[in-house]
């Protein structure tokens, strides 16, 4: 079902511009989104046992967040058309475009990664960097959240910590199986 960043067009914005400006629910969602997203592949791409292979660790990241991100807004773009709006060509584009923020969330832990390629650590330094790094992320987009539907601060790290217990989670999934 289409959300309110699919509804909300700044007027007069050419089309590639609103998909930069976009609502902060869009930005908070994909973010949140693509993080999990980068965590709990980059966990379950941990080699244990077998060569690492950081390079293709970082690919399949990066082609599962182009995935998602394109599912995402086929999803809506067949949400729309099933409510019978007949939307242009070019605005189903953008549903499908509008989810960058998603693959844009995965770019650190990808780059933490490719850190690993080029020999700056090994595989299993840069995905215990990339899933703190993520857990941490989560906590502040999630705080972020909270603040900007305009809670106080205590709740809002408390909305934080929940979010950052996913990424913790994550952590403790790939503590356990590896």
């Amino acid at each position: 079902m289409p959300d309110r960043a699919d509804r909300v067009r700044r007027k007069g914005a050419a089309p590639s511009e609103n998909l930069w400006r976009q609502p902060s629910e869009q930005w908070l969602f994909s973010g949140i989104y693509g993080l999990v997203l980068a965590s709990a592949m980059v966990a379950a791409l941990d080699a244990t046992g077998d060569t690492a292979d950081p390079g293709a660790d970082a690919l399949w990241v990066l082609i599962t967040a182009l995935a998602s991100g394109a599912a995402h807004g086929y999803a809506h773009l067949i949400a729309r058309r099933a409510s019978a709006d007949g939307s242009a060509t070019a605005s189903r584009l953008r549903l499908v475009l509008a989810e960058w923020p998603l693959v844009a969330a995965v770019l650190p832990t990808v780059g933490l990664l490719l850190a690993a390629v080029a020999g700056w650590w090994a595989e299993d330094t840069a995905v215990d960097v990339a899933l703190s790094l993520n857990t941490i992320a989560l906590f502040g987009l999630g705080t972020w959240a909270a603040r900007t539907a305009g809670q106080r601060w205590l709740s809002s790290c408390r909305a934080g910590g929940l979010d950052m217990l996913i990424g913790l989670l994550i952590i403790l999934a790939n503590a356990v199986i590896h």
